[in-house]
């Protein structure tokens, strides 16, 4: 098993929510924020979420309150506030840091020092894709948006 997939992270419900479970999936990972000018993209990335699943596919998004406080709600808060406004149905987790000190572990592998894509994330909205293996296959600027042909095709490209 990759040291992606060996991880389990807290779930926005407050179950525990075990990467293992994409084990054999391709899975985008976003960190993401309810108040951001990219908060919109949470519709595309339910839209991809939707038309792929059934081929393997999945989304995790990760919410974060480290660029310009931009998520600062508590769990339930950013729950209804996904469900209310966007139908997301894909899995969250808590909210996590994703630079400096603190840095979790998930993004200690997908940016940190010695990884495929190595460098701090940019700001909200910034996504990395996770191969069936585990392995990081991409990483896209917050401003690509999910729905951009170079992610689709990315994504198709690994679920083939």
């Amino acid at each position: 098993m990759s040291a992606f997939h060996d991880l389990t992270l807290d779930a926005l419900d407050g179950k525990l929510l075990p990467l293992e479970t994409f084990k054999g999936h391709v899975v985008l990972v976003v960190n993401v924020a309810s108040q951001c000018g990219l908060t919109p993209q949470y519709a595309a990335l339910e839209n991809i979420f939707q038309q792929y699943k059934s081929q393997g596919f999945s989304i995790l998004g990760v919410p974060c309150n480290q660029f310009a406080g931009q998520e600062p709600g508590t769990e339930q808060q950013i729950q209804e506030f996904c469900s209310l406004n966007y139908g997301v149905s894909f899995p969250l987790s808590s909210k996590l840091e994703v630079n400096g000190p603190e840095r979790h572990q998930l993004y200690r592998l997908l940016a940190g020092e010695g990884a495929e894509f190595e460098g701090d994330i940019t700001w909200n909205f910034e996504k990395f894709l996770v191969g069936q293996d585990g392995r990081v296959l991409a990483r896209f600027s917050p401003r690509t948006a999910p729905d951009d042909a170079t992610v689709i095709q990315a994504i198709e490209k690994s679920l083939a």
